[in-house]
């Protein structure tokens, strides 16, 4: 995700709208100087649990496009189940079809989403593997795409298709939405219209947001995508911070400012009733490439698959 910060509003910029009232009082927790305290405070808040969690599908030596078996699955969600009460997953093929299926009999819910990209044969494929997923009962939300207006994969139009294509095929009671940057549906009215619910990614880490006003950065982000958004439910899907790799601008990777930010995304999501699903569950070293050293250091539990924020 880029730093558009032209499309960024502030909170200030929302204070005064009727629907939103006086927003939201939560403005962070004030963290002492010790490091134990910190771990003991972020040991804590996952004990309590979160709304969601971003499914983090790959090991070591794996990446999208290898088939992953239905045991990795299976091990990655059980590990994740004490600690949330949805999961989010990215594609509906290549083994991540056994994400939901497996969310559901742990009892789970699931956001389930179809990856769309610039092959239109790959798209049908995960387009009517959604659909089926859904008629078989294992979808709670239906995310069409993720992020394909930001990467520019896909023209609006064709996008809007896929989504009417996914509503008219499932059950009317699954909510269906389009995952990508909070600003894309301020300035993609048609997109916001066409999806039940809206589904935005908020990462001040990639708009150089120092973690000291990180918590303030991300609301005005979520408030943004409401004010577009005109009254349809608005989910956060992805929003993290990673715990090493190289800074961008003011926002520096570090396990303490990966605690803060976790600490305080868990405490307003419960304040203020915001449905938050966290990136990520676990580190993934395929990503590198495509961000950077920072790409693999994402998770709450490293790629081995062990707690990173207890010692």
């Amino acid at each position: 995700m880029s730093n558009r910060t032209t499309y960024n509003f502030h909170l200030s910029d929302f204070k005064n709208e009727e629907n939103f009232g006086i927003l939201d009082s939560f403005e962070g927790f004030h963290f002492s100087n010790s490091k134990s305290d910190l771990i003991d405070l972020f040991a804590n808040t996952l004990a309590q649990g979160m709304h969601g969690l971003c499914f983090s599908l790959y090991e070591d030596g794996q990446q999208p496009g290898d088939t992953i078996s239905e045991e990795q699955v299976r091990r990655r969600l059980e590990i994740m189940a004490p600690y949330t009460k949805w999961v989010r997953s990215f594609s509906c093929t290549e083994g991540n079809e056994f994400i939901p299926k497996i969310a559901r009999e742990l009892g789970i819910k699931t956001l389930v989403g179809a990856w769309l990209g610039d092959d239109a044969k790959k798209n049908n494929k995960e387009i009517k593997a959604l659909i089926e997923l859904a008629n078989e009962g294992f979808v709670d939300i239906a995310a069409v795409g993720n992020e394909v207006m930001y990467r520019k994969d896909l023209s609006e139009h064709e996008l809007l298709e896929y989504i009417a294509n996914v509503k008219n095929d499932i059950p009317s009671h699954i909510p269906v939405g389009y995952v990508d940057a909070y600003y894309e549906f301020t300035i993609k009215p048609r997109i916001t219209e066409a999806c039940d619910v809206i589904l935005t990614n908020c990462y001040p880490y990639w708009e150089g947001s120092n973690q000291d006003h990180a918590l303030a950065h991300m609301k005005s982000m979520y408030y943004q995508a409401k004010s577009a958004a005109q009254g349809k439910k608005v989910i956060i899907t992805e929003t993290g911070w990673p715990s090493q790799g190289e800074s961008f601008k003011d926002s520096h990777p570090s396990k303490e400012n990966a605690m803060k930010y976790f600490i305080n995304t868990q405490l307003w999501s419960k304040a203020s009733n915001i449905d938050i699903f966290y990136f990520s569950s676990f580190d993934e070293l395929w990503k590198v490439g495509a961000e950077g050293e920072v790409g693999a250091y994402w998770g709450i539990w490293d790629k081995n698959e062990k707690l990173k924020y207890n010692d």
